[in-house]
């Protein structure tokens, strides 16, 4: 499967690198290889150029269910943006082992696992369920760095 290829198909696009925003640093890797694993840091939404695209603040007060969904969608081009930089090659992952999502929640809010969703829809879409079926946790938190709606992490296997 030529993966490059099935995203287009889709009509989608992979962002950019991560650009911080003035007076911010990343002081970490978005996607560390060891092994025949691949660490993703946590990614929110990007623009094509790597700005940040939000949706900004919390769900469902200041961000709709749906934008929310959204969000992780865009989320989970942005991992595979940074995976893709890693490693190269995105046809090389084998397996996406773990998904972890985390949204700005306001108190109360229970539908974390249907935000989360986006990210795991697309991944599967994208890879199919055999290479995209995945372990994975959605939660609410109360905050996000800058405001974002949505953060998600993974765990990837790649083949050598």
């Amino acid at each position: 499967m030529n993966i490059e290829r099935r995203i287009s198909e889709l009509g989608f696009v992979l962002p950019d690198q991560a650009q911080a925003p003035p007076g911010f640093e990343f002081a970490f890797e978005w996607a560390r290889v060891r092994g025949n694993r691949v660490y993703v840091s946590g990614h929110s939404p990007l623009h094509a150029d790597g700005t940040l695209a939000g949706p900004f603040g919390a769900v469902p007060s200041k961000v709709t269910l749906d934008a929310a969904t959204d969000a992780a969608r865009d989320s989970a081009l942005a991992a595979l943006a940074s995976v893709r930089r890693a490693i190269g090659d995105l046809d090389r992952i084998s397996a996406w082992l773990t998904v972890s999502g985390m949204v700005n929640a306001d108190h109360g809010f229970t539908q974390t696992t249907t935000a989360i969703n986006g990210f795991s829809d697309v991944v599967v879409q994208i890879f199919g369920p055999e290479i995209g079926a995945h372990a994975r946790t959605a939660v609410g938190v109360a905050a996000l760095p800058m405001n974002n709606a949505v953060v998600v992490s993974a765990e990837i296997e790649i083949d050598g």
